[in-house]
């Protein structure tokens, strides 16, 4: 880990909102360049919140943030596409566009995002579905795929603009788990050419299995693995 730059994601004193309710008081937790983090804790204990916060999809009423070079309590609403050029979001329920193709999926992403040559989207757009093994889907609509397929889709939706950190909310909670884990494996294939990976996850095999350190949501609280003694049993 190379500690002469910046962290990716830096969180200092900040609460989290559900609507008006706060959900998470006190959170302060950076995350490294090149770092692989596991965000747990029951349903409805802040996760998705958290991230959603962090992409700016709710608003940072308190505390500061800075994550990607931008600084949350700052951001403008027209600055959030630029944002989110940076960050990689993944979902659960893939959130592809189920009338179009994967190149067509992929294309409207990058459009929105600001890529124009046609040869350039082409060429990022074979990239990516390489590098998460789909390089002959591309012309397949999303229901010719199976879920694993479709969610390496999203993953190269996600990296389709190079980002510095991936934002995961329970990316492998809806496959089966032998397909669960060779998403997995795709993570760390990402995170290893340093790509910092922030994932939430209801997986206890995957925590037992691999050492990553761990941010649990628990009682309005956020703790670190790092700092505190974090169980995940079958407790969430």
């Amino acid at each position: 880990m190379d500690f002469s730059t910046q962290p990716v994601l830096q969180v200092d004193n900040a609460t989290i909102f559900q609507g008006v309710d706060p959900v998470l008081s006190n959170v302060s937790f950076s995350v490294e360049q090149h770092e692989f983090v596991f965000l747990i804790g029951q349903t409805g204990s802040g996760k998705s919140s958290l991230l959603k916060t962090l992409y700016a999809d709710l608003a940072l009423k308190s505390g500061k943030v800075d994550i990607a070079g931008f600084d949350l309590t700052k951001i403008k609403t027209s600055e959030i596409p630029f944002l989110r050029r940076k960050l990689g979001i993944i979902f659960q329920d893939f959130q592809l566009f189920n009338d179009r193709t994967v190149a067509e999926n992929l294309d409207f992403v990058m459009k929105a995002t600001g890529w124009k040559d046609k040869v350039k989207i082409k060429e990022r757009m074979a990239e990516v579905l390489m590098l998460v093994g789909l390089n002959n889907a591309s012309s397949k609509m999303p229901h010719q795929l199976s879920g694993g397929e479709q969610q390496r889709v999203v993953i190269a939706r996600a990296l389709l603009n190079e980002p510095s950190i991936l934002l995961a909310d329970e990316p492998t909670g809806n496959l089966d788990p032998s397909v669960a884990d060779g998403i997995f494996k795709l993570f760390q294939e990402i995170n290893k050419k340093g790509t910092a990976i922030l994932m939430a996850t209801h997986n206890h095999e995957l925590l037992r299995k691999y050492p990553y350190r761990v941010l649990k949501c628990e009682d309005g609280k956020l703790l670190d693995s790092q700092t505190h003694d974090v169980s995940f049993g079958s407790s969430y």
